[in-house]
């Protein structure tokens, strides 16, 4: 296996600052293949690209997630690396990253920003809503990993033929992380550093709206794969309201006053509340039979390959 079937994957918008300075590092380890989808950006990006000899697409729709399924769709390579273009992710880091895939440990690689990351590399928000979103896909997904986001991955052909990719924007990391689980998919995590952006790069990411957005996409999956945790918020959030409403009417009634329509809420929200868990307990159980009935065809169809 020489690296010519290897595709290294750069997604870009408006990164003429860095674009060229990362395509000549992975040149320097010996990746050639490199691939720029672009989103129209308004600078040199693309110009750039082109002069350092990469290949260069323009993305037909808008938003990080359009771009990397265009990609899949266009690359033929039998491993990718993915990668961003802002100069954040070290080039000497691909080897890492791309051997447990190489050599057939895992299917897909997510490089762990959060191990070495440079001073100003990430704001303080940007940490704690890393934590709090990498703690909300292990309790959903029974997989706890340390950075669902990172942009730095690798993938073997079997992972992206899998990958059924829906999302437009950055909740793109996180679909393509839960996609693997769905999938059962080997994920590894390999640690790599995480540079500071570029002085001249302004990030894309806003860390409020995006941030939300990432967390209801991990929640809405979570409906197929982990049923018990999806409907197990919603009864949480209908019981702890009658609860709120039952204490407002108990101390109604201890004050004389009989709030007959509320106490019938509370009753209706608390008994929603207990079907929404007993729901979700009888769908968690219905998925695991499907998991495991995938699993045994998925063995013998593995099974029947080898002979």
């Amino acid at each position: 296996m020489t690296n010519e079937n290897v595709c290294i994957l750069l997604p870009t918008l408006n990164e003429e600052a860095t674009i060229g300075q990362v395509i000549r590092d992975f040149r320097s380890e010996g990746f050639d293949n490199i691939l720029v989808i672009d989103g129209n950006s308004k600078d040199q990006t693309r110009e750039i690209a082109k002069a350092e000899g990469a290949r260069v697409v323009v993305q037909t729709g808008k938003g990080k997630g359009q771009a990397i399924k265009q990609s899949f769709d266009l690359i033929e390579e039998d491993y990718i690396v993915m990668a961003d273009g802002d100069g954040t992710n070290l080039a000497s880091d691909v080897h890492t990253v791309l051997s447990p895939v190489l050599e057939g440990k895992a299917d897909h690689v997510m490089g762990n920003r959060l191990v070495n990351y440079e001073k100003g590399a990430f704001t303080r928000l940007n940490l704690i809503g890393n934590k709090v979103i990498n703690k909300m896909f292990g309790l959903a997904y029974g997989l706890w990993l340390n950075d669902i986001l990172t942009g730095y991955r690798a993938f073997n052909k079997k992972a992206i033929k899998s990958l059924e990719l829906k999302k437009l924007g950055f909740e793109i990391e996180s679909e393509m992380t839960i996609e693997s689980v769905k999938k059962d998919l080997r994920i590894l995590e390999v640690p790599t550093t995480y540079l500071a952006r570029h002085s001249e790069g302004a990030t894309k990411l806003n860390p409020l709206k995006d941030g939300f957005r990432i967390g209801a996409t991990i929640y809405k999956m979570a409906k197929i794969h982990n049923p018990l945790f999806y409907f197990g918020i919603l009864g949480g959030i209908f019981i702890a309201a009658g609860l709120f409403t039952g204490t407002f009417v108990v101390v109604q009634w201890f004050q004389g006053v009989t709030r007959i329509p509320m106490a019938i809420l509370t009753t209706l929200l608390i008994l929603a509340g207990f079907q929404m868990f007993v729901f979700g307990i009888m769908s968690d159980l219905m998925v695991s039979i499907h998991r495991e009935n995938m699993r045994f065809l998925r063995k013998l169809s593995e099974d029947k390959d080898k002979l």
